[in-house]
């Protein structure tokens, strides 16, 4: 591309500078007593190439005229700043989770799997969602106590992989529904960010997700909100799940065998709401998975993640800079119209000179 491209307009006296050049020669004169003699001499090679020095001459005005149309050889480049969001996702993994209320590709799931599908797709984007990229994203799960399962990362293969390989509390013992330490252990995660990722999280959240009351821990939910306010942290809560009743996979005490039951279900929305208003956050109900997924979306329009990029084009000026392709280089032009000069001149009063 050419900066400056109305020198072109300059071409076109080239014809009439050309004409000036070769017309304003002064042809030395030699007598002959005939024509034939002088058409039987052969023209030597200096002789032939006394044109030379006044072509050189044009072309270098040629090249002075490109240069001064200043072609440039533009190369874009992009720096992306990004403010980011700090998320702890808190998973409840509880024995009510294995509930089959959910629905993925019409087949009945329990309400992990549902969770897993849908925050799944949140972290790492769909056709729908654009994913977390640029977010720091951590995993806590929680059942009778809270377990730190990954800390906040940009690997979210990795934070994926564990998310799925989460499992259902199977031990009686360790069953049961601890909001409080979750919420506590995620806010003491996000706090733990060191310096230099902190500069560049513009929010820290935590998304909790549970289908139960408070029934384990030593901390009470609205005191973990407390402490989560404190700390500049806003929390978003979902009720997962229907209430009343849901069907529920047990084992049969007579037949040893797997059977659906419907049993009591209860989540404390109330709790969930307090939690999420002491904190700015937002407090969400999902009954099946299409409810969830919309819940995700929602969330993600809430949280945008900052992105900014600045575009820019790197020039070389090709009339004083070297053009390289590859292993090619061709000098600048200006270098190449000085050398033409040069050329003419050093020509013209050596082998080339003309009789005056």
């Amino acid at each position: 591309m050419f900066y400056s491209p109305w020198f072109f307009l300059l071409l076109l006296a080239l014809p009439v500078l050309a004409w000036r050049i070769f017309s304003s020669r002064r042809n030395a004169a030699i007598r002959f007593s005939a024509v034939s003699v002088a058409r039987a001499v052969t023209p030597t090679l200096r002789q032939r190439l006394m044109w030379l020095p006044k072509a050189l001459t044009l072309a270098a005005v040629v090249f002075i005229i490109l240069g001064l149309a200043r072609p440039r050889e533009g190369r874009e480049q992009t720096v992306i700043d990004t403010e980011g969001i700090a998320i702890q996702m808190v998973v409840d993994r509880s024995g009510s989770m294995r509930a089959l209320d959910f629905k993925i590709e019409d087949e009945n799931v329990d309400r992990l799997t549902a969770i897993k599908n849908v925050a799944g797709k949140f972290i790492s984007g769909d056709d729908d969602l654009d994913g977390r990229l640029s977010d720091l994203v951590g995993l806590i799960t929680f059942a009778g106590f809270a377990d730190g399962v990954t800390p906040p990362t940009l690997d979210h293969s990795f934070l994926v992989s564990n998310l799925n390989q989460t499992e259902i509390v199977s031990v009686a013992k360790e069953d049961g529904t601890a909001i409080g330490d979750a919420i506590a252990l995620a806010v003491e995660k996000l706090n733990a960010l060191d310096d230099r990722q902190s500069e560049k999280v513009k929010s820290k959240i935590i998304i909790l997700l549970t289908d139960g009351e408070n029934t384990a821990g030593d901390l009470d939910p609205l005191a973990a909100a407390d402490l989560a306010q404190t700390m500049g942290i806003k929390i978003y809560t979902i009720g997962v799940g229907t209430k009343g009743q849901a069907p529920i996979p047990v084992t049969d005490g007579f037949s040893g065998r797997q059977v659906i039951r419907w049993m009591p279900v209860n989540i404390d929305e109330e709790t969930l709401q307090k939690v999420a208003e002491i904190t700015e956050g937002k407090y969400f109900r999902a009954t099946d998975t299409d409810s969830l997924e919309n819940i995700y979306a929602e969330i993600d329009e809430l949280e945008k993640t900052k992105v900014e990029a600045d575009h820019f084009v790197d020039y070389r000026e090709l009339a004083v800079q070297p053009l390289r392709a590859g292993w090619i280089s061709m000098p600048p032009l200006l270098l190449i119209a000085f050398v033409l000069l040069l050329a003419r001149v050093v020509l013209q009063q050596t082998w080339l000179r003309e009789l005056s």
